[in-house]
């Protein structure tokens, strides 16, 4: 009588626990381990943060180009309003390394310091007299 009394008690609690799952039965195909779900939905999860964190970034990068640019522009739609150059060009006086008397000198001692000119396939053939590169 005792046991079928504490039977009693007991079985509404028997109600409230949760059924054996049939649908994740490590004999079945496409078994899923529970850990490896969990690690999986985690993994997901954390991508979504970073992609979501990534694409923030991109539009404030963007963002931020974007003012850039419009300050320039209007900078320079005020400097040509104002008439101020951005760049001057500076007149080149003394020819540089373009004037024709000073071209020979520079061309002259830059050979003194080139190596000697090469053909192809004198690589294969020894000198009869090797000479050293001069400093």
């Amino acid at each position: 009588m005792k046991k079928l009394l504490i039977l009693a008690a007991l079985m509404p609690f028997a109600v409230l626990a949760q059924p054996l799952n049939t649908t994740n039965n490590p004999n079945q195909p496409g078994y899923v381990i529970p850990s490896q779900q969990r690690m999986q939905t985690e993994m997901n999860t954390q991508q979504q943060q970073q992609k979501g964190m990534l694409n923030q970034q991109l539009q404030n990068q963007n963002q931020v180009q974007q003012q850039h640019l419009q300050t320039q522009m209007n900078n320079n739609q005020q400097r040509v309003l104002n008439g101020q150059p951005g760049e001057q060009v500076l007149p080149n006086t003394s020819g540089g390394m373009l004037s024709g008397s000073n071209s020979d000198r520079t061309l002259n001692s830059s050979q003194q310091h080139m190596l000697p000119q090469t053909q192809n396939g004198d690589l294969l053939s020894t000198p009869s007299n090797p000479q050293p590169l001069s400093r």
